[in-house]
């Protein structure tokens, strides 16, 4: 009996279980440089399985991919005209910001969730950039500055992107994202994170990796200069 107990215990302490879970899948795990190198496109594909218990939800699922490159530091500087010369005035520091950063979802974010819920998981360029600086910074006006500042030199280089048709549903449980990485994008890692929404609310995230390296002549002379400068 107390064996009994204690299995209930268990049972009930764990929660529910999830209706429905990811599987995700980028074309390629690997992006190579040479010397032709101009960039590179790939799409990652998901599925939506259900547990086959749970009734139906009544309307349809959200999907946002978001795809963060190697993170490091970054700042941005203000210049101010003195004289005949520009110098630098003011500056912001962001810590642990992304290379690289895109958003793609099936509408816009404002659509499938609330703004709360999206800075709580930084979905989103200015949700991200909002969390990796700026925190010591008593203006707002000024913080929020430099947030566009940096967001809109990012996006000019292409290293940022957004598109909230960037998520297409070939079926009602599978859908489609694809990726364009400009050939200034760094080298390293790469995260991919899907988030399953319905009605607002998250139901599933799945991560999923690919790195970018230099492969040839390229990756000969970039160990030369690491190892024998």
């Amino acid at each position: 009996m107390r064996r009994l107990w204690l299995c209930l215990c268990l049972l009930f302490a764990a929660g529910p279980a999830s209706a429905e879970r990811l599987i995700t899948s980028v074309s390629s795990s690997r992006v190579l440089i040479n010397s032709s190198y101009t960039g590179a496109d790939l799409v990652l594909f998901g599925t939506i399985e259900r547990d086959g218990v749970s009734i139906s939800r009544s309307g349809p699922y959200d999907v946002v991919v978001t795809i963060r490159g190697p993170s490091g530091p970054f700042t941005v500087r203000e210049k101010k005209r003195v004289g005949p010369i520009w110098v630098n005035a003011d500056q912001q520091k962001y810590a642990g910001l992304p290379g690289y950063l895109a958003i793609h979802s099936s509408r816009p974010l404002s659509d499938v969730t609330s703004e709360p819920l999206r800075q709580r998981f930084q979905i989103g360029i200015m949700e991200t950039v909002a969390a990796r600086g700026g925190g010591t910074r008593p203006d707002e006006v000024r913080r929020q500055s430099f947030h566009d500042a940096l967001i809109r030199i990012k996006m000019n280089s292409g290293l940022f992107q957004a598109n909230d048709r960037g998520v297409v549903f070939l079926s009602p449980n599978l859908f489609r994202a694809a990726i364009s990485l400009p050939a200034t994008a760094p080298l390293g890692n790469y995260e991919a994170v899907v988030t399953l929404f319905a009605d607002g609310a998250p139901l599933a995230t799945e991560k999923t990796d690919f790195e970018v390296v230099k492969t040839g002549f390229e990756a000969r002379v970039a160990h030369a200069a690491l190892v024998q400068p």
